[in-house]
This record gives C-alpha cells, sequence and structure tokens, in this order.
C-alpha cells in the first residue's frame, strides 16, 4: 500500500501553583559507556501543549531545561497534528510532503510517504531504533499489522480517540494489536517501555527513541494521583481571551459567538486537566534521563522535547488549533546535550519542526536521501548560529473535513505576523505593540507597503501553494 503564552507564569497563582506538584528531584549527571558509533537521540514530542507550559513540569525544568537550550521562538509551520508529525519525521513542509490534514483527502497516515523518514535514515546508520506511542493519524486498528520501515520497536497507538488514548487503550506491538485494560494508565506504560527500550540497548550500539504520549490532547485524562494537582489554577484570561470585538477578523472567526459562561467553565476545567495530565509525562522525563544515566548514555545523548502543535484555550474565541495565531503555531522546545548544552540558556533564533530531523541527520554523521526544507539545529546550539532564517512559512489546506479554517499561507517574522486567505481576506499584526493579535492592520492605509512586502514574501515561501490557492 502506497501511502504517500512571553511565557505566562499565572504571576498570582505561581507560588501556589509551584507548591502543588511534586518537588524536582536531583538533576541526573551524565554517566560513562563505550563510546558508541555516533550519540544517541530521544525524542520526546506531546501532544497539544501550548509553548508556555513548561513551568508546571519541575522533572522536565530540573532534567532538561536547566541542562539545555530552551528556544523562545520554536514554532510550527501547519498547526495540526499529522502535518507537524509528517513534517517532523521528514524535515519537510506540507506543501513537500502534501500532508495537510488528519484524514483523507488532505493528510492522514495513508497520504504519507514513510519510506524515507529519519527513522529509515538512522537505522540504516545503524540505530536501533524504537517509537512509543502516537504515531500519525488514521494509524487505527486496520492499520495495526503495519509496521513502517526503518523502526526496530513498534509500540504505537492504534485507539481512535477520547478517553481510549488515555485508559483502556491499544497499541500495535511490533504489528500485533493489544488492547489495555483501565487499571493501565498509558503515558506510565509507555515511559516503562521506552527505558526498557534504553535499558535492552547493546551498549555498543547508538539508539534513536521517539517517546510520543498522547498528553495533554483532548480529553487531557490526568491519572488519578495528579487528577487534582492545579484545581487552584487561576482562570485563563489574557487580552484576547473571548474577544469582544472581532469585526476585524476573518469571517470564520466573526461567526464565532461569544463564549458562553457553561462553555468558559468547560474550557478552564479542560486547562487544568492538560496541566494534571502533563505531570505524568514529566515522571516520564525524569524516568528516561535517569535511565539514560544509569546506562551511561546520558553523555552522549541528545534529548529534544517539543510539541506538535500548541492551542488557543478561548483567545478570539477559539478553543482549538490549525489557526494561523500564535498561540497555535508556537510550540516548546527544550534540547539537552552535554557536550554542546553543559549550561542552561535560551535562544531566540527561529526554530521549527521542519529542522528536527537535519538537526538528527547532522548529530548521526548522515546526509538524508531526500532535499529537505529545515535546517540543523546543530549550529544554534553550538554557539555559532553564522546566517539564520528571518521569518518562516505558515500553510493550512482546508479539504473541508476539519474545522472550518479557510486555506490560508502566512510570513512570520520577529515582528510582523501576515496571513492571506483562500477566500481572499488578510490579516496584519504588529507583534510588537499588539502581541496578542487583537488590531487586524490589514486594511489600514499606513501599513499598505509592509502589506505588499509580507504577501511578496509569502509568495516566494508558500511555493507550491496548497491546492486551489492562489497566493
Amino acid at each position: 500500500m502506497t501511502r504517500h503564552r512571553s511565557i505566562a507564569l499565572y504571576a498570582a497563582g505561581t507560588l501556589l501553583l509551584l507548591s502543588l506538584v511534586p518537588a524536582p528531584a536531583s538533576s541526573h549527571r551524565a554517566g560513562h559507556r563505550p563510546t558508541a558509533a555516533a550519540p544517541n537521540i530521544v525524542f520526546i514530542l506531546v501532544d497539544d501543549q501550548r509553548w508556555d507550559g513548561l513551568w508546571s513540569m519541575p522533572q522536565l525544568n530540573a532534567d532538561l531545561v536547566d541542562h539545555g537550550v530552551t528556544f523562545t521562538n520554536s514554532f510550527v509551520s501547519d498547526p495540526l497534528c499529522c502535518p507537524s508529525r509528517s513534517s517532523i519525521l521528514t524535515g519537510t513542509y506540507s506543501h513537500t510532503n502534501h500532508v495537510y490534514n488528519n484524514s483523507p483527502p488532505g493528510g492522514g497516515f495513508e497520504k504519507f510517504d514513510d519510506h524515507t523518514t529519519i527513522a529509515t535514515w538512522l537505522h540504516d546508520a545503524g540505530y536501533r531504533t524504537g517509537l512509543f506511542g502516537k504515531y500519525l493519524n488514521d494509524y487505527a486498528t486496520r492499520f495495526a499489522s503495519y509496521v513502517p520501515p526503518g523502526w526496530d520497536q513498534w509500540e504505537a497507538f492504534t485507539s481512535a480517540g477520547g478517553e481510549g488514548t488515555y485508559y483502556g487503550f491499544d497499541v500495535s506491538i511490533d504489528g500485533v494489536d493489544t488492547r489495555f485494560d483501565k487499571s493501565v494508565y498509558s503515558t506510565d506504560w509507555l515511559s516503562n517501555e521506552v527505558t526498557s527500550f534504553i535499558s535492552n540497548t547493546p551498549s555498543d550500539q547508538p539508539l534513536f527513541l521517539y517517546f510520543a504520549p498522547k498528553a495533554p490532547h483532548i480529553p487531557a485524562i490526568p491519572p488519578v494521583r495528579y487528577k487534582h494537582a492545579f484545581d487552584s489554577l487561576p482562570p485563563w484570561r489574557p487580552p484576547s481571551y473571548n474577544e469582544a470585538d472581532v469585526s476585524d477578523k476573518p469571517q470564520y472567526i466573526q461567526s464565532l459567538p461569544l463564549l458562553t459562561a457553561i462553555q468558559k467553565k468547560a474550557e478552564d476545567a479542560f486547562v487544568r486537566n492538560q496541566y494534571d495530565t502533563m505531570l505524568a509525562v514529566d515522571d516520564a522525563v525524569g524516568n528516561i534521563v535517569s535511565t539514560l544515566s544509569a546506562t551511561g548514555r546520558l553523555g552522549d545523548t541528545m534529548i529534544v522535547y517539543a510539541s506538535d502543535n500548541g492551542l488557543l484555550w478561548g483567545e478570539h474565541r477559539w478553543t482549538y488549533k490549525t489557526v494561523p495565531y500564535e498561540e497555535s503555531v508556537r510550540v516548546p522546545l527544550v534540547i539537552r546535550y552535554d557536550p554542546l548544552t553543559s549550561t542552561a540558556r535560551t535562544d531566540d533564533h527561529f526554530a521549527l519542526n521542519i529542522d528536527y530531523a537535519p538537526t538528527f541527520a547532522e548529530l548521526a554523521g548522515i546526509t538524508p536521501p531526500i532535499p529537505e526544507d529545515g535546517t540543523s539545529l546543530i549550529p544554534l546550539l553550538s554557539g555559532n548560529p553564522g546566517s539564520w532564517r528571518t521569518d518562516f512559512l505558515l500553510e493550512h489546506y482546508d479539504d473541508g473535513l476539519e474545522r472550518p479554517v479557510p486555506t490560508y499561507c502566512g510570513v512570520r517574522s520577529d515582528k510582523w505576523a501576515y496571513y492571506k486567505y483562500g477566500t481572499g481576506e488578510q490579516e496584519l499584526y504588529d507583534l510588537t505593540r499588539d502581541p496578542y493579535e487583537q488590531m487586524n492592520l490589514a486594511s489600514d492605509p499606513g501599513h499598505a507597503q509592509i502589506l505588499s512586502d509580507l504577501h511578496d514574501r509569502m509568495v516566494v515561501l508558500c511555493d507550491p501553494p496548497p491546492p486551489g490557492f492562489t497566493p
């Protein structure tokens, strides 16, 4: 078969919240082992975590942030699960790999060409490779017997969604569909599997571990031990929350009614559940780092922590992703690699999800067999970036199946955000003065030149454009 919020810490409640979560364990130091042919790579990809949520994870901060580089301008180009994960696996934009959505006809598992990915590249270079958790949308029970090329150990969710991705979940274990009862919590089970993978990999063989828990994706069900950890979290109310005047926004936003009191209450509960749910991931991060240390691998392992996209919690009346707004496209990214990141620091260069595969390839000393749109982040980690991108592409294709966000292409720079939709509507925001994107300047004559310049830049980046879209 062919398949082709600056960081918002809720200032008023930060001290209280930090007292509600477990205290960080002592950070793990690098051990020693026989030198492998190449550095190990551990990639941790969570599902729908916003870029401003790392403050709530003490273990991650102790083990990764305090020993690594936190990228403060990390983004995805197509803010939806399957497109983002396809870009991560190949280092290419959606317009290159042709995966724009979560399901056919515009995307999904069957649309993705898995014959050449970072897994096949590293496997062919001698790495022991393993995927644990979410692969691509629509990889479900009917595909459970299929193991994509390049993976030595394959433990991928086949649950369609809902509660069944946290309790009572299904996993394809090397092609055998396996059901777990509701006494087993998926993130904890995966954590045990990945630490076993690390421990059981021969000491002289490099490993590539792809750990992809479902957390904190809706319905964001935490384990019992963390179910009420963030009950005292203050409601999320940035200036753009439930935006009163959206007359300057495109029609798909204008058509949204104001959130009701019931909707606000439900969204507030969901936000708390997302934070609760991430504490199990935090435990898993600690277990992974501890196991790397115990096996002597930590000193030559690159650990990358990221999310596949962001999420809006009521900004502009929206409670999903897919849109080009900041909360949707900006994601957390932390990289620890002790030879280059022995102390904590931040980096404000633009880092994209299309950069992960080139980074892993360079670290492994291999040349990908396909052209990539991304760029290795190694120069940023080493402190010698040289010439670097100053803007990047945003893209989305509306095939009629996802929430009604029209097809768009856009360009994001350090100061400006510009989006053009297939409807002909445009948005322009001065992010320096308007970081919450409340004042659309696209129709302001005083900004006509910058609008024209950004449109021209978008045409260059958006090539080829999404189906049916005219830049």
